[in-house]
């Protein structure tokens, strides 16, 4: 049930950090500026080569210098600038002087944290959460340990759109889309074995952000031993070959991190989309929207594919349900404008 409060974004300052992120970003400040808002989108990164992003998850004082100094430019740059919000996504870098200057300089501003990664993946932003106002995580257990709101991820409207188009004819049964890491190779590859068996059509995709990292998994990663060189794409899927792909699935296979309980993006496109989904993650069974004629979760190490699930029609989930799934209803509930209160 989703309440409304009187509460709205018209006309309201937000400054907007995260990564850069397959365009979420960019999704992300659109549609708050769709719902009123002024927004100002930073990288929270001070760069975005290989060996920041590296020293970033492994050893963050070896360019903590830089980090400084990016903050401090963006001190600057900002300089008396009013905001009414602050609105901040996983926290990788962020240093506490800064949002320490931004309470100083706007002393109403409600500062928002948002983390679509497990704090056991990604502990940095454990610093900073105390200073925060709201705080929110993608996963349900984090949510309780930290004591923090849950609120899972959303899709974007174009995932809508390919669910209202009329599509009786598929060209796969099965389409997996995604960034290679931990053992989502080897599964994907069982579960496209078993498509065979079942006189399945699979498509896969998988992507590395770097020639460099993969290399260095392929040497020293067992589940990346066994990686075809010729599967792997350097080149990520623009966002409109994705939903071509979308559209000519039946189903989509998500393969969530084994350190993650908290739903995927990918998880909400295929739902938004009206395509079915084969998922590893069995906490999806907990969500309002599960339904076992949409949803079919197998085993990571023993995948098992139902071929009778690919022949049972996709059921409509509540437009409600949707708007709570979408993009815009996460925004309304990040920012306490509407509360989704049946996760």
């Amino acid at each position: 049930m989703m309440d409304v409060s009187k509460r709205d974004l018209n006309n309201k300052e937000i400054l907007f950090m995260s990564i850069k992120f397959f365009n979420y970003e960019n999704l992300i400040k659109e549609s708050l500026e769709n719902l009123g808002a002024k927004v100002d989108w930073y990288d929270e990164r001070p760069h975005n080569n290989f060996y920041t992003k590296a020293a970033i998850r492994l050893k963050k004082s070896l360019i903590q210098y830089s980090i400084t100094q990016y903050f401090m430019g963006l001190i600057e740059k900002l300089g008396k600038k009013k905001y009414d919000y602050f609105f901040l996504i996983k926290g990788e870098t962020t240093p506490k002087f800064f949002i320490e200057f931004l309470k100083k300089n706007n002393p109403n501003i409600q500062l928002i944290f948002y983390t679509w990664d497990s704090f056991d993946n990604n502990s940095a932003g454990l610093d900073i959460l105390p200073l925060f106002d709201k705080k929110y995580s993608f996963d349900r257990e984090d949510a309780k340990k930290y004591n923090i709101s849950f609120r899972p991820l959303f899709f974007a409207s174009d995932y809508e759109e390919v669910g209202k188009k009329n599509r009786n004819e598929f060209e796969y049964d099965l389409c997996f889309i995604g960034t290679a890491h931990s053992d989502r190779y080897n599964v994907a590859e069982k579960v496209n074995m078993e498509c065979s068996k079942s006189g399945l059509k699979m498509f896969t995709f998988y992507y590395s952000p770097s020639r460099a990292l993969f290399e260095l998994k392929k040497h020293f990663n067992n589940d990346f031993k066994i990686f075809d060189r010729d599967k792997i794409s350097f080149k990520s899927l623009s966002h409109d070959e994705i939903i071509r792909l979308f559209e000519k699935s039946k189903a989509i296979l998500d393969i969530n991190h084994p350190n993650q309980k908290g739903l995927t993006m990918r998880t909400f496109e295929a739902l938004g989309a009206n395509c079915k989904l084969v998922t590893t993650n069995v906490d999806i069974k907990k969500y309002p929207f599960y339904k076992p004629e949409n949803i079919l979760v197998i085993d990571r190490n023993n995948p098992k594919i139902n071929k009778d699930f690919f022949c049972i029609p996709f059921s409509p989930i509540s437009s409600e349900m949707l708007q709570a799934m979408s993009l815009k209803g996460w925004c309304l509930e990040i920012f306490d404008i509407s509360t989704q209160t049946n996760w």
